[in-house]
């Protein structure tokens, strides 16, 4: 098959914009705040030096999860964390587990809640796989990774062990996702590893040509340190999991450097594909072949490298429609003096990096978290990133790069391209940071997502856009014959000519998770004209004629 070229893309993108002029994007008024301090996030996350990082294991830093634990209606954020290499284990760090009081502020209730492991958390991802109604959470590790089982009361069980996972030997364990990859009802888990990493005999910073950068000494790695293998464990049914990563094609690609996961059907198939953004090597795109296997074809796709055929170092996920034309793309993050990817999917089978057509900028930041979110509901997906180097050390160093950078938005311009808009986006975008995890989730009730951003080895942020904004539509689904987070679901909404397309989606960003309710931007419409709902059982739901503005829960039909 022959595929389409960048100017083609753009030329049919305009005839569709055309048609579509009356959500052509308004003057943008964009105010976001970090109201992190007056809502009770207040604990510095942990991850390693402050002036110096011996050890890669020190800069990748943690995700963050949001979701309803507890069942009371309200999101909460949980926020894995790190440790530090001259830390008493006995006095090493807890992940919080921040609850929605429900008044505009959050406490910590980890402790009381069970999540008690310490050492190098990572990642984060969140599915109910055992279908009791009540959401779990995944944490990757460096060494094992931990399950914890939600028991309904407000407490979590370390179901590891009981669960058939690995608790024994050294993983270094990145981004996660659950998902139901064969639809049998029951989500899967998919983990992808960073590095094969040996402290012992891992260089020290300086001691070979992968131990320095811009003749400065800094930790090693990736390059140079043995690749790491991703690992899919299919869901028995039972409780427990089983390693199914050689029989399902997990492996056949061989040793990667991977970060950023996400499950979601790429080409409007029904099931869910597999894309992992992947550090100083080939990043994946695993294809569902509706078997129990995939094929690997991120290169024949055109996800694998940059647009020049290059390597990258890709780190977060960030998957939605942007352009309207109901097929879900892909933006990746990168490293400092990268474009961040934008891949356009343009025909489920083929994707073209149309980066520098959009408008993404090479900034010197090296990007983490990335979400698209329609922050002011114009009906058009914007892409927020956030960023901070891996190296403290340039803080006293004159190379352009800084260890603490600001995230950075660009608006969806309704067209094809966007507009980087960070320096009128206000204050919360103004600060400088060493960032990594980041999602999004309504967490006050208003109908709008905020944004959780996790720091490293400082207090998270909040960020709530205080400008105005456009009519929205919010989706909140419930499995039955599918699996009961309903991750994997496809929600398409039509209104005044145009088509919205999402899915619920475990595991994105990087090393994070968004909140399982789906939000649409609408502008200017007050009603939408119906939606459907394919869900992973291969249900199609139909809802007529819904007024915006409101949170509709529905749970699958019988």
């Amino acid at each position: 098959m022959q595929r389409h070229s960048a100017v083609a893309l753009i030329t049919a993108a305009a005839c569709t914009f055309a048609i579509l002029s009356a959500f052509a994007a308004p003057a943008l008024q964009v105010n976001f705040r970090d109201i992190a301090a007056q809502s009770g996030l207040t604990i510095p996350n942990t991850s390693g030096g402050l002036t110096q990082k011996q050890y890669i294991l020190e800069t990748t830093g943690n995700g963050v999860a949001i979701f309803d634990y507890d069942g009371d209606g309200r999101n909460d954020i949980f926020i894995a964390n790190g440790t530090r290499l001259d830390t008493d284990p006995k006095a090493a760090p807890l992940a919080q587990l921040y609850h929605n009081d429900g008044n505009g502020h959050f406490t910590n209730v980890a402790a009381k809640a069970g999540l008690t492991a310490t050492g190098w958390g990572q990642g984060v991802c969140v599915g109910d796989y055992d279908n009791d109604g009540h959401p779990d959470l995944l944490v990757t590790y460096y060494g094992h990774n931990i399950l914890y089982r939600n028991r309904g009361d407000g407490t979590f069980e370390d179901a590891t062990a009981k669960a058939h996972l690995p608790t024994a030997g050294i993983r270094y364990g990145g981004g996660c996702s659950f998902t139901d990859y064969d639809r049998d009802g029951n989500v899967d888990l998919f983990v992808a590893n960073y590095v094969n990493l040996d402290l012992a005999t891992t260089p020290k910073p300086g001691e070979n040509e992968f131990c320095e950068w811009k003749s400065v000494p800094v930790m090693c790695g990736p390059r140079g340190l043995p690749k790491s293998n991703n690992v899919l464990y299919h869901n028995n049914g039972d409780g427990t999991f089983s390693d199914l990563s050689e029989a399902a094609g997990i492996l056949k690609p061989g040793g990667r450097y991977g970060l950023g996961v996400v499950a979601a059907d790429f080409d409007n198939d029904g099931w869910p594909d597999i894309y992992v953004a992947c550090d100083q090597t080939p990043s994946l795109l695993y294809h569902n072949l509706h078997n129990g296997t995939f094929e690997e074809r991120g290169a024949e796709a055109g996800v694998a490298f940059n647009f020049d055929g290059a390597l990258q170092s890709g780190m977060g996920i960030a998957v939605g429609d942007y352009d309207g034309d109901g097929f879900l793309d892909i933006a990746k993050t990168n490293f400092s003096g990268d474009l961040s990817s934008l891949y356009h999917n343009d025909d489920g089978k083929f994707f073209t990096d149309l980066s520098r057509e959009a408008g993404v900028r090479a900034h010197s930041s090296v990007g983490w978290g990335i979400v698209f979110l329609d922050v002011d509901d114009d009906g058009w997906p914007d892409l927020v990133i956030v960023n901070g180097h891996v190296y403290p050390e340039l803080e006293k160093k004159d190379f352009g790069d800084r260890y603490l950078e600001p995230p950075i938005l660009y608006r969806n311009l309704g067209n094809g391209k966007f507009s980087d808009i960070t320096p009128d986006a206000g204050p919360a975008f103004q600060v400088n940071r060493s960032s990594r995890g980041l999602a999004i989730g309504d967490l006050d009730g208003d109908g709008r997502p905020e944004m959780v951003i996790v720091n490293m080895n400082a207090a998270p942020s909040l960020l709530k856009n205080f400008g105005p904004h456009g009519h929205y539509l919010n989706v909140a689904l419930t499995g039955t014959k599918s699996n009961r987070s309903a991750i994997g679901a496809r929600v398409v909404v039509t209104a005044a000519g145009r088509k919205w397309i999402d899915e619920v989606m475990s595991g994105a960003s990087y090393y994070s998770q968004n909140s399982f309710t789906l939000h649409y931007g609408l502008g200017s419409v007050a009603a939408v004209d119906g939606l459907q709902i394919r869900w992973p059982s291969g249900t199609v739901q139909n809802i007529g004629k819904t007024i915006a503005d409101q949170t509709l829960h529905i749970t699958e039909p019988m």
